[in-house]
């Protein structure tokens, strides 16, 4: 007997629910609300079965997207997407990897629903335009020309970023030996001049509210961690396919930081500490293409 589309392509569904949603509480619940409606159809008539579950999950995000894009506007500070537990497996696919990465997400935070879906779908998942056409009821012509539009905002936003895993681990590796001993000069030196390190509370626990600019700021505000928390430990961690920190307090993790390296420096930090967003951080996530 074989598997049931559903099953085989759920990984699938997920990514491509938590590149729109940038939620994976969010995702799941998508995914779900995808099955029940595979549930209600005669398989047997679906020629495409994953084309045909990509269009409902596609549909169902777009529905989420709309409501959470109301309820964002009364977040407190900075909105980050919620990070991922990831394997050190998902960098292999650097395209999947890049997709999914706490930078790109906050960039696809910035376009509108229907750009978004448009990008995911057809970037990184290679989706034919008349397949995504009939995801959003639009005209393949139309679908065109939102993903040109989408292509540039996107590339005109995202942070060039490092691809060699092995030299993202080892800059990460020094800047968390720095941050731990809270050694400023060290985090300098592996700092980029013009790095930027934004944090994502909630309103639920001590953070920036604004993003910090500059080397020497970012370099005291971490500098002061452990003095200001000294049982904290600071180690690595695989997050949405990158390495990433993670600071735990008492055996528990109170925040998760993700960083873009390029030119052997950190150019971008995306300190997430809101509890909601850490509920899940020790469950790995199925990301695939």
């Amino acid at each position: 007997m074989s598997e049931d589309p559903f099953v085989t392509h759920r990984g699938l569904l997920f990514t491509v629910a938590y590149e729109m949603l940038g939620s994976a509480v969010d995702a799941e619940d998508v995914v779900q609300e995808t099955w029940l409606r595979w549930a209600e159809v005669a398989h047997a008539e679906v020629r495409d079965p994953r084309a045909y579950l990509v269009r409902i999950v596609t549909r169902q995000a777009l529905n989420r997207l709309r409501s959470l894009g109301r309820r964002r506007e009364d977040y407190v500070g900075p909105w980050l997407p919620e990070p991922l537990l990831t394997s050190p497996d998902v960098a292999e696919d650097a395209e999947l990897a890049a997709s999914v990465s706490v930078a790109m997400l906050t960039v696809l935070e910035t376009l509108g629903p229907a750009e978004r879906a448009t990008f995911v779908l057809r970037e990184v998942f290679d989706t034919p335009y008349d397949e995504i056409a009939g995801a959003l009821d639009k005209s393949p012509e139309a679908v065109r020309q939102i993903a040109h539009r989408a292509r540039e905002h996107v590339a005109a936003r995202r942070p060039r970023m490092e691809v060699d895993p092995t030299q993202q681990r080892e800059v990460v590796e020094r800047f968390l030996a720095a941050a731990q001993d809270g050694d400023v000069d060290a985090l300098l030196e592996v700092l980029a001049p013009d790095v930027v390190a934004v944090a994502d509370s909630g309103g639920l626990a001590a953070a920036i509210r604004q993003p910090v600019h500059g080397a020497q700021r970012v370099a005291r505000l971490l500098g002061g961690l452990t003095r200001a928390a000294p049982g904290a430990r600071i180690q690595t961690i695989w997050l949405n396919g990158a390495p990433a920190a993670r600071l735990d307090l008492d055996g528990e993790a109170v925040a998760v930081v993700s960083l873009v390296v390029a030119d052997g420096r950190i150019t971008h930090l995306y300190a997430v500490n809101n509890p909601y967003k850490l509920a899940g951080i020790d469950e790995p996530s199925l990301l695939t293409r």
